[in-house]
Order: C-alpha cells, then sequence, then structure tokens
C-alpha cells in the first residue's frame, strides 16, 4: 500500500501528514521527504500520523534517523496525534524519551517552536 503524503507549512512549521502505513515498502519515499526537511537549518518538523495506522521498525527507524537529522542542523522533530497501536510501538521501544509524541497538531507544533525558542535563547 502506498504511503500518502501532504507536507504544508503552519504555524512556523513544516508538516508532514502522512496518510497509511508507515512500513517497509513504503518507508523509502517517507525518508526522502523528511530527509530534505530536516537538512534545513532550524526547522520545525512535526509528523501528523493520526492517519497511520500502523509503523513497523523501519518505519521507527526512518523517524529516529530523522530527528537525529533534525538536531544536528539545529532544530526539532515531534509526532502527532498517534493511534494508540502506534504509540504504544514508541513506548515498548523506550522512543518516548527522545521522541516527543503530543495529542494533537497544535500541541506538537507549539512544542516545537518552544524547543526552537529555547535552543536559540
Amino acid at each position: 500500500m502506498e504511503i500518502g503524503l501532504r507536507i504544508y507549512e503552519a504555524n512556523g512549521a513544516k508538516i508532514v501528514e502522512a496518510n497509511g502505513d508507515i512500513e517497509l515498502h513504503n518507508a523509502p519515499r517517507l525518508r526522502e521527504e523528511l530527509k530534505a526537511i530536516c537538512e534545513i537549518k532550524h526547522v520545525c518538523c512535526v509528523i501528523d500520523m493520526s492517519k497511520v495506522p500502523f509503523i513497523d521498525s523501519t518505519g521507527v527507524g526512518v523517524l529516529v534517523g530523522a530527528l537525529k537529522r533534525a538536531r544536528e542542523h539545529g532544530g526539532t522533530l515531534t509526532l502527532a496525534c498517534p493511534q494508540p497501536r502506534v504509540r504504544r510501538v514508541f513506548e515498548i521501544t523506550g522512543l518516548l524519551k527522545a521522541l516527543p509524541i503530543f495529542d494533537s497538531l497544535d500541541e506538537a507544533t507549539g512544542a516545537c517552536r518552544l524547543d526552537y525558542t529555547k535552543s536559540n535563547a
């Protein structure tokens, strides 16, 4: 199944809205999109996962790589609205400490901007 990606800007953040499973077969497309975004200096990137019913280890690896890339360029990356099943993957792997997850897109963009403001103060 192909993943749908919509990329736009809102509230000072780059939003990547994913629609579909994030797994082995479509993770490369997401990786390429996130690579381009996360290499922007001081980017505030939010991945809207409200329409992602499933993520596998390849998908998790893509998100962790994007987080690392964003941080290397002085930016931030957060996740918004993951479904309980998807959130559980991040809980089990212990990634909640490294990868900020929020219940709403507004919370995620707000936290992303707050992190950016703190790091550039």
